[in-house]
């Protein structure tokens, strides 16, 4: 079992930067890819980022490619979503997932991971 959680939220204006975190509990963690997804007020929740296993591959959503960094500390349970050049598009609220111990892939697609976090809310102002 891994419990998610996630910290860094907050009211931003556009063109700011905000750097979210999520620690996760259990042995497991380096052999869990992890990912962040968001889901905005009457929208679907949507990939944003995922990192591999020992952080050498990472995948990103082409709305947010070039604007936020993904990584992880394996050695502190973290993994990082680091957001600059935020919009007022990027309000939502932003989740830590997952995927199964031994698990390979930074994978895109939510029905994949298996932990969630609780979630942070990001609002950035124009």
């Amino acid at each position: 079992q891994v419990q998610l959680v996630e910290s860094g939220g907050g009211l931003v204006q556009a063109g700011g930067s905000l750097r979210l975190s999520c620690t996760a509990s259990g042995r497991t963690f380096s052999s869990n890819p992890m990912g962040w997804f968001r889901q905005a007020p009457g929208k679907e929740r949507e990939f944003v980022a995922a990192i591999s296993r020992s952080g050498g591959i990472t995948n990103y959503a082409g709305s947010v490619k070039g604007r936020f960094t993904i990584s992880r500390d394996n050695a502190k349970n973290t993994v990082y979503l680091q957001m600059n050049s935020l919009k007022p598009e990027d309000t939502a609220v932003y989740y830590c997932a997952a995927r199964p111990a031994g698990r390979s892939s930074p994978s895109a697609y939510s029905d994949e991971y298996d932990y969630w976090g609780q979630g942070t809310q990001v609002t950035v102002s124009s």
